[in-house]
């Protein structure tokens, strides 16, 4: 599926932990770290393509998950002019993705990178969020900028997170601080 302009629509992921850090995988056989990401298929929403992918490239499941938030209108990043080409469906210049930001509510042992036939990761990793984004393709890096600066606030405003810092015994009835871990 490629819209009227050249963009195939797509999702991208931004998975985060309770401490706020996200989930940056290793492109098979190559130097290259980002988030998840993958095509809409057709008759697909986009939330249930990126359950898909979730699925196919870190083996999560809609379980091990919750949707924070989603960006508002598609980002869109053009690949460089030699992957540009022109087929029966017409001009292919780049993506349009929805990104989500999701809280890992499942533990880091559910991440299975192997859950599909043909893998996208060969390692994976947590990173502050506002990792410095050199690691990704130059092309996609905008992209992802805009992405993490729009779900930013959804990730601030998830306080279903938070841990006492010290649970109460039975019976204790003292107020209890919370530990919000937020970012500036």
């Amino acid at each position: 599926m490629i819209d009227r302009e050249g963009y195939r629509p797509n999702v991208g992921i931004v998975l985060c932990n309770a401490n706020n850090q996200v989930f940056w995988g290793k492109r098979v056989n190559q130097h290259a770290w980002q988030f998840p990401q993958g095509g809409i298929n057709a008759g697909e929403t986009p939330e249930q393509a990126m359950f898909r992918e979730l699925q196919e490239e870190v083996g999560l499941l809609p379980k091990h998950v919750r949707i924070l938030g989603r960006t508002r209108e598609w980002l869109r990043y053009d690949v460089p002019a030699h992957w540009t080409r022109r087929d029966n469906r017409g001009l292919y210049r780049g993506q349009k993705q929805i990104w989500f930001l999701l809280r890992l509510t499942g533990r880091d042992c559910d991440v299975a990178l192997r859950a599909s036939s043909h893998p996208e990761f060969d390692a994976w990793r947590w990173n502050e969020y506002w990792v410095p984004t050199d690691a990704v393709v130059d092309f996609k890096r905008e992209v992802y900028r805009l992405a993490l600066e729009e779900l930013e606030r959804f990730l601030h405003k998830d306080v279903r997170h938070i841990r006492p810092q010290h649970p109460r015994r039975p019976g204790d009835r003292r107020e209890v601080v919370l530990d919000l871990q937020l970012k500036p």
